[in-house]
């Protein structure tokens, strides 16, 4: 792994100590999210309050973390890292501490204790997946579908091989322009056991098993780049059938009240956080480890969830999740964690696709191009 630099060495007392006790903070804060309703929730659970205890400070949101790792990688290359803290998915916080793109960081030291006083690293459990990575939200991601569709003549799909099944349930798919996910459901769909995906996708005949059932749908299937993008299909009608975060259709769903329903089966779960890039002078690295305590304490993790359909990553924060801010339905039933949800998830291996990612990105793009 790459070493840290000589300055943040020499900065021990910044990270020893909330960094609200550091003299010297910038006055702006560039942070890196997915946009759209997740973007959203940020803003009004973290940063919006985070501002408003802060007078004068400049927030500035790029919507580039489906990006994050070229994009580091581009950034140290020339030497010039404008980010300040980056949300991004276990596997891509993995690759990015890997590479020392990524600061480590002790937990105990600079997140808040649970109100009980439980620290940090047994709050969030398990799902610190990395030195680097600062859990926010436990996703999924999932299917929507249209409720309207006429051909599909009252039939309704329940199981992930429906997506592949054009017969029973024809019409345009959209699926994320990425192998994560995608190749797991196709091995599944082809009588592969879920305990068994990631042993078989390590050998070449597994994996052209894989592509082999996506194509029977290529010529189907919008390829989606943004979280917004399959809602925005959904809702158009350009697609009957969809991938996206579990939150994004929530939205669909319930805040617009489009006629699209949710298919939990095989939901891939997924963690999302946060990762502050390598290499950040003092005074912006002040500023970020004096947000990320606030905005990673028990209250403003549950308070996400008031907006988003997320679990939020701290086990003290559970019992605080409660109704939606504006429609005020329980948000516990929408959560991909409720049993009734479930009862069929795929669990993401983060480790392998942090190991395997690089490789099977380069195979599924020339697919696609084909």
């Amino acid at each position: 792994m790459k070493l840290k630099s000589l300055m943040l060495l020499t900065t021990g007392a910044a990270l020893a100590a909330p960094a609200s006790m550091a003299q010297e903070m910038a006055d702006s804060m560039t942070l890196v999210s997915w946009g759209g309703a997740y973007q959203t929730s940020q803003i009004r659970a973290y940063s919006d309050p985070y501002q408003e205890m802060h007078e004068g400070l400049e927030v500035i949101w790029d919507e580039s973390s489906g990006e994050a790792v070229a994009r580091m990688r581009a950034m140290d290359e020339a030497g010039n890292v404008t980010w300040d803290l980056v949300d991004v998915v276990a596997s891509d916080a993995i690759r990015l501490c890997d590479e020392g793109l990524a600061m480590e960081v002790d937990h105990d030291e600079i997140l808040a204790p649970a109100p009980d006083g439980t620290p940090a690293s047994e709050d969030f459990g398990d799902l610190i997946v990395s030195d680097c990575f600062i859990p926010q939200i436990v996703y999924s991601t999932t299917f929507g579908y249209r409720t309207d569709v006429e051909e599909w003549g009252g039939n309704t799909p329940d199981d992930i091989c429906d997506v592949f099944d054009l017969e029973a349930f024809p019409g345009q798919r959209s699926l994320e322009r990425r192998p994560i996910g995608n190749l797991e459901w196709a091995l599944m769909c082809d009588g592969v056991a879920m305990e068994d995906v990631y042993d078989v996708l390590e050998t070449e005949e597994g994996i052209d098993r894989a592509f082999a059932v996506l194509e029977t749908i290529k010529d189907d299937t919008i390829w989606w780049t943004a979280g917004a993008d399959t809602p925005q299909l959904l809702a158009d009608g350009e697609v009957v059938f969809g991938s996206t975060y579990n939150g994004r259709l929530f939205s669909l769903i319930e805040e617009q009240g489009q006629p699209v329903a949710m298919m939990w089966d095989a939901q891939v779960f997924d963690l999302d956080g946060w990762i502050i890039p390598e290499g950040l002078p003092e005074d912006r690295l002040n500023r970020v480890l004096d947000f990320v305590r606030f905005a990673t304490d028990t209250q403003r993790l549950a308070d996400q969830a008031q907006y988003i359909s997320y679990g939020p990553a701290r086990a003290s924060s559970a019992p605080l999740v409660s109704t939606h801010a504006d429609l005020g339905i329980e948000m516990a039933p929408h959560m991909p964690t409720d049993p009734a949800n479930a009862e069929r998830t795929f669990l993401f291996n983060y480790e392998w696709w942090a190991d395997y990612r690089d490789d099977l990105d380069a195979r599924f793009q020339a697919w696609l191009a084909q």
